[in-house]
């Protein structure tokens, strides 16, 4: 493939843009710079084409710039974009949720997964009366301050001191920033009943990915998520599911639904909108009548301002059309793609493994026979992976930079055979 008009463009906005991208996931790997999507497909200034599978990094659940979701944007335009009030899309917005996610009774509504997080957080410990907060060694929950620990870098030993060192993750952040924040293993019950026993006097919330998508896309051991709600329901602490991935894209009730275990407050976002910036907090009404007492502080300028909640309100229309019929074809196409990647390794590189489900699931080398965590995760082969990446990128097959594979409503058998004799060609060279 030739690359030379990114290459010219990154050259450009490294001169006008810190890095020359807008967000520091985006600085590894080569630096394409796109000039359209649709569909299953991305185009970059050199013309070429890619199977997407990273899909905005898993917002783009019905596929780039869906016809339907796309003409109500359009349709809401010239009735304005922000009233600094209320308007009727929020509440069918707040309606749709309240009927697909189990746990939400009352629901607040923003603009990216880590502001709810930290509204989450926040509300938690009003409602607890306490400071503290689990987390787990892998789990991403977004970059401010008080979450972004213990998401890189070198693991911990599960038989060690609990909880785990906290490592921070950015220059800039302060310890007293993190001085709240409890690092623990995660699909571990003996260890959190253990830790739990001894400091949940002073837990206010345990928040976890239901499903590891973070890291790899490692799936919850049979009970694990229902020991964490019976341990929380035990020591009054606030469960919290951070569904940002997994929410609408394991199906319209999330990962709770599909894995029968409803949290206390629930964060939604990404497939939320269908590639629109929107997100919600969801949870039980006795926690989130607190922000309508006004005590609890959540605010924001663009909070469900028109554009993003016409989106969200069409995404979720498509989702649920026909019975499901999007989830349908998301799974089958999964499914086939999964099949015939493992097929693939079996004939040609049998330490390459896939996790996960049909509609998000990851690719990486490893020799160990369970993959349940951040420490069993970090003794992949991170150099294999890296060239199977790059090398999948110049045939045109774009999953994300660390592995994880999105599917989509307008990904086809057409578009998977073509992967597969991608990935082929690449583990065959």
């Amino acid at each position: 493939m030739d690359f030379r008009r990114s290459i010219a463009y990154h050259e450009d906005a490294s001169r006008a843009i810190a890095g020359g991208v807008n967000s520091n996931v985006r600085m590894s790997g080569t630096p394409l710079c796109f000039s359209r999507a649709s569909g299953s497909k991305l185009f970059d200034l050199d013309g070429n084409e890619y199977v997407d599978y990273a899909l905005g990094m898993g917002p783009a659940i019905l596929g780039h710039a869906p016809p339907r979701v796309v003409q109500a944007v359009r349709d809401s335009l010239d009735g304005g974009q922000l009233f600094a009030g209320q308007h009727d899309s929020e509440l069918a917005l707040a309606k749709l949720l309240r009927e697909h996610v189990p746990s939400a009774e009352l629901v607040r509504i923003g603009l990216t997964g880590s502001e709810m997080v930290h509204a989450a957080l926040r509300v938690a410990r009003a409602h607890t009366g306490r400071t503290h907060v689990v987390k787990f060694e892998g789990h991403y929950h977004g970059w401010f301050d008080n979450v972004l620990v213990n998401t890189g870098g070198p693991a911990n030993h599960a038989a060690g001191p609990m909880p785990f060192p906290v490592h921070r993750q950015s220059s800039g952040q302060t310890s007293a920033s993190v001085s709240e924040t409890y690092v623990l293993p995660w699909n571990d019950v003996p260890t959190i009943t253990g830790f739990l026993g001894r400091h949940g006097s002073r837990i206010a919330a345990i928040i976890t990915e239901p499903m590891m998508c973070n890291t790899g896309a490692i799936l919850p051991r049979p009970g694990y998520l229902q020991a964490l709600r019976a341990l929380c329901d035990e020591h009054g602490i606030v469960l919290i599911f951070d569904e940002v991935i997994t929410g609408y894209r394991l199906g319209l009730g999330g990962a709770q639904a599909r894995f029968g275990v409803v949290p206390d407050l629930t964060i939604l976002a990404k497939a939320l909108g269908g590639g629109f910036p929107v997100a919600a907090l969801a949870g039980h009404a006795k926690i989130m009548s607190l922000f309508a007492s006004g005590g609890v502080n959540h605010s924001g300028t663009y909070n469900a301002n028109m554009v993003s909640l016409a989106a969200a309100v069409a995404t979720l229309k498509e989702l649920a059309a026909d019975d499901g019929a999007a989830y349908r074809m998301i799974e089958a196409t999964g499914e086939q793609l999964i099949k015939g990647i493992r097929e693939l390794a079996a004939k040609r590189s049998p330490s390459l493994k896939v996790m996960g489900c049909a509609s998000v699931f990851n690719t990486l080398f490893t020799d160990e026979s369970e993959i349940f965590d951040y420490e069993s995760h970090a003794r992949s082969d991170s150099a294999r992976q890296r060239q199977l990446l790059d090398a999948l990128l110049l045939k045109g097959i774009r999953p994300t930079s660390r592995g994880t594979w999105f599917v989509s409503a307008a990904h086809t058998a057409a578009d998977v055979e073509r992967t597969l004799e991608a990935l082929d060609s690449v583990l065959a060279s």
